[in-house]
């Protein structure tokens, strides 16, 4: 991934919580069959010794699982907000006529290596972290003992865990901290009217960053 010097997002408190804030990443593999993706929700586990372990589940029947060998070298994309930016958003367009459109956006690659976990303890695990995890908002949340204990067996034997340890984690934050203060504040109200409200919120800390300097 290309990333100029001002949009570098290299620390790894912020590129971990882009990926337990946006959870679904997509899984980029090269198998016998050439490349592939898939889009699966993840959990981010911790490590003090690196940059982490993503946990995830596949269908048994995708044959992901089966064409990965453990060890294989992936690629994992979680992307936050993005949006158009208009030139129009930019102060200093209606001064000098020298903008033009662009995109921004918020994005992590996981490099790591694959390995299959295909064992009923691994991938129950998995899925009560998820549905912990993703549950914990609702009122009532839902919980793996709401179901009858035989319907989740025969559910959990219909999916295969997987377990990528996190080898690299590059982040990329576009968010025209290369404008002025002012355009970049223009954009970010800009960008928030278009309804990306996270993404205007970035923009706007990096403006406020800027004047503060």
């Amino acid at each position: 991934m290309y990333i100029p010097a001002h949009f570098d997002e290299s620390r790894p408190e912020a590129l971990h919580a882009l990926i337990r804030d946006h959870p679904l990443g997509t899984l980029v593999t090269h198998g016998p069959q050439g490349l592939d993706a898939n889009h699966l929700p993840f959990a981010l586990i911790d490590r003090p010794d690196g940059p982490g372990v993503l946990h995830a589940h596949v269908a048994r029947a995708n044959p992901l699982w089966r064409e990965c060998g453990d060890g294989d070298e992936v690629l994992v994309i979680f992307r936050a907000g993005d949006a158009y930016v208009s030139p129009n958003w930019y102060p200093s367009k209606h001064e000098e006529h020298k903008q033009v459109p662009t995109w921004n956006y918020m994005v992590v690659h996981a490099h790591g290596r694959i390995r299959v976990r295909d064992d009923e303890r691994f991938v129950r695990a998995v899925v009560g972290r998820l549905t912990k995890t993703h549950e914990a908002g609702q009122p009532v949340p839902w919980t793996m003992a709401d179901s009858p204990r035989e319907f989740i067996d025969t559910l959990l034997q219909a999916i295969v865990g997987i377990e990528i340890e996190i080898t690299s984690l590059v982040g990329k934050a576009k968010l025209s901290q290369n404008k002025e203060a002012r355009d970049l504040r223009g954009v970010a109200e800009g960008v928030k009217a278009s309804g990306a409200d996270a993404l205007a919120g970035a923009m706007l800390a990096c403006a406020q960053a800027k004047e503060s300097d």
